[in-house]
């Protein structure tokens, strides 16, 4: 363990109450769990706010590029130049400006204004990921650390399986301005939350910018780079679609819309858990497998997606493979630099909302061009490629031992 490792251990909060620990950890997590269904919100919501700004699914997809693009560029550039700010600080800043952006699309008056809230969405991304990654370590007592977060990144699977069904829903009920007001509201709720339970957080490591260009110029850090912007532009550039699909070519009503996006989170929940248990085993094959079977179930929507039961089954499948695609991703990178791993992080978070962003904004031009059964088989043979890729890339680092940095992290997918 390094000497800042131990400082931060010592800085943890064991002078404060268990109960109190435990719900600033909560916190954190409802702040993760208030992005990730910020973010991916508009994937339900597609083709109701482009027809109330009349504009085309393709580029209402520019709803899911801003906040990638804002947030690459975010994770980074605040890591560096916020790293003497306290961390709560940081964190109750980010989350009002979710809040903001939330109630500014409630209140758009045009498709400018509303691309203007997605902007400030990836600032917050970008931001609130790189810090409050890392906190469960001066939240909770060591031997409480990897529990404390697997609490936080719940949150990731909870917003596909809770967040973004449930705003579909809403907005099926009332109308999606709506669903937005009501994140506003849950976003200012989180901000209440981080200002009574979170401690003060002190910055206790600087990442520079040397430390990132050091880790880009490793070969284990390039191939991630590689097939994490492979398999996210395979997943985002046909995924953000899914709701003009299923209206389009499976042709089901709205409200099952809602039932099908649920089915998909779960079965990624599924995905999640079971990436969690095999990946220490064999990083590469977990991942070979997961691109496969999203190669799969993209290429084969066209030919059988257009009855409920095909869609269903193959949205099972999809949630299953993409549910391990962050583990792998993210444990790729902290292999890849083991004695770096916030800069670690700030690279994973960078490169992964990136390739969202390129996904969207390639998949949206696709739609808009030639049909939403053609940016599936498009994404089907990228997804083809990452398997490709993964087998021509040797995989970094060597098995986690116990203690590890490697073995933490896999645990707060799992």
């Amino acid at each position: 363990m390094s000497a800042v490792t131990r400082s931060v251990d010592v800085a943890a909060a064991p002078s404060r109450s268990p109960l109190i620990s435990w719900l600033a950890v909560v916190s954190v997590m409802m702040g993760i769990f208030a992005i990730v269904t910020t973010e991916i919100l508009p994937i339900g919501l597609l083709t109701s706010i482009g027809s109330t700004f009349h504009i085309s699914d393709g580029t209402a997809g520019l709803m899911m590029t801003m906040p990638g693009i804002l947030a690459a560029i975010a994770a980074p550039s605040l890591t560096v130049m916020t790293g003497r700010m306290d961390r709560r600080l940081m964190l109750c800043a980010l989350m009002l400006l979710l809040a903001l952006a939330n109630f500014l699309a409630a209140v758009a008056p045009n498709y400018l204004v509303m691309v203007i809230s997605r902007v400030l969405v990836g600032l917050t991304i970008g931001g609130f990921w790189s810090i409050g990654a890392g906190l469960a370590a001066r939240l909770v007592p060591q031997e409480r650390v990897a529990t404390a977060t697997a609490v936080i990144f719940s949150a990731v699977p909870l917003g596909s399986v809770l967040g973004v069904p449930a705003g579909t829903l809403l907005g099926y009920l009332a109308d999606w301005r709506t669903t937005f007001l009501v994140m506003g509201v849950f976003a200012v709720g989180v901000l209440v939350a981080l200002i009574v339970l979170l401690p003060p957080l002190p910055a206790v490591q600087v990442t520079r910018p040397q430390v990132l260009r050091g880790l880009l110029r490793g070969g284990g850090t390039r191939a991630g780079l590689v097939v994490t912007f492979l398999v996210v532009i395979a997943h985002f550039g046909t995924y953000t679609y899914m709701t003009p699909f299923l209206q389009q070519v499976t042709q089901v009503s709205p409200e099952l819309i809602t039932v099908f996006l649920l089915i998909y989170g779960a079965a990624g929940i599924v995905g999640n858990f079971v990436a969690g248990a095999v990946v220490q085993r064999s990083l590469r094959a977990t991942f070979t497998v997961s691109a496969f079977m999203i190669a799969a179930a993209a290429l084969l929507l066209p030919v059988i997606g257009d009855r409920a039961v095909g869609a269903i089954v193959l949205l099972i499948v999809w949630g299953l493979a993409y549910g391990a695609v962050p583990v792998c991703s993210q444990i790729w990178f902290f292999k890849s630099a083991p004695h770096a791993p916030e800069a670690a992080s700030v690279i994973f978070t960078a490169s992964f909302q990136a390739s969202i962003s390129i996904g969207a904004l390639a998949g949206g031009f696709i739609v808009d061009t030639t049909s939403v059964s053609a940016v599936m088989a498009l994404g089907g043979a990228i997804a083809l490629l990452t398997v490709v890729a993964l087998r021509a890339f040797r995989t970094p680092g060597q098995d986690a031992t116990a203690g590890s940095p490697i073995r933490e992290v896999s645990g707060t997918r799992a």
